[in-house]
C-alpha cells in the first residue's frame, strides 16, 4: 500500500472538513433523515448551537477528524440529493408560475400543452380557475383566485410527475 503525501493527506482532510460545514448548514430534519454515525452527528448537532466564530471553525475541524474515521461516500451522496432536489423543486416552482402568469395572458395553446402533459387536468376546472384569476386581476382584486390556479396546477403537475410510467 503506498503511502499517501503530506499534501494528499491535508486535502482529503479539507474535504473532509468542507463536507462537515455543509452538514451543519442543513436543518436538523435534513441531517436526521442522512444515515450519520452517532459521532458525527453529535458533532454536528453541537457545532450548530456554537455562536463564536473561532469556536464554529475549530469544532469544523473536529468535525473533519471525526469524519475521517468514517466512510464520506454516503454522506457526500445524502448532501447531493438534497442540494439537486431543491434545485428540482425550484425550477418546478418557476415552471408552475410561468404556466399560471401565461394562462392569465390568454395563451390558449399553453392550455393544450398542460391537459396533455398533466392527463388527470380537468378543462373545465382548469379553465374556469383561468377566467377568475384574468377577472380578479382586471377588478383589482386580492390575488385569491391567482392562488388557486397556482395551487391547481402544482397539484395536477405533482400528480402527473408521481404516475408517469404507472399506466
Amino acid at each position: 500500500m503506498e503511502e499517501k503525501s503530506k499534501t494528499q493527506r491535508k486535502k482529503e482532510a479539507q474535504s473532509l472538513q468542507a463536507l462537515g460545514e455543509k452538514l451543519v448548514k442543513l436543518s436538523i430534519e435534513q441531517i436526521k433523515d442522512i444515515d450519520l454515525p452517532v459521532e458525527i452527528y453529535d458533532a454536528v448537532k453541537f457545532a450548530k448551537t456554537i455562536k463564536k466564530h473561532g469556536a464554529l471553525k475549530r469544532q469544523m475541524q473536529r468535525i473533519g477528524a471525526v469524519m475521517r474515521k468514517h466512510d464520506p461516500e454516503p454522506v457526500q451522496e445524502a448532501i447531493d440529493n438534497i442540494e439537486h432536489g431543491n434545485y428540482k423543486k425550484e425550477l418546478d416552482f418557476k415552471e408552475i408560475e410561468k404556466w399560471r402568469d401565461e394562462l392569465i395572458a390568454g395563451n390558449k395553446t399553453l392550455m393544450e400543452e398542460i391537459l396533455e402533459k398533466c392527463p388527470d387536468a380537468d378543462r373545465q376546472q382548469l379553465t374556469q380557475l383561468v377566467r377568475n384569476a384574468i377577472r380578479e386581476m382586471e377588478n383589482n382584486k386580492p390575488p385569491k383566485a391567482t392562488r388557486t390556479l397556482f395551487r391547481y396546477l402544482k397539484k395536477i403537475r405533482n400528480y402527473s410527475d408521481r404516475h408517469k410510467g404507472t399506466k
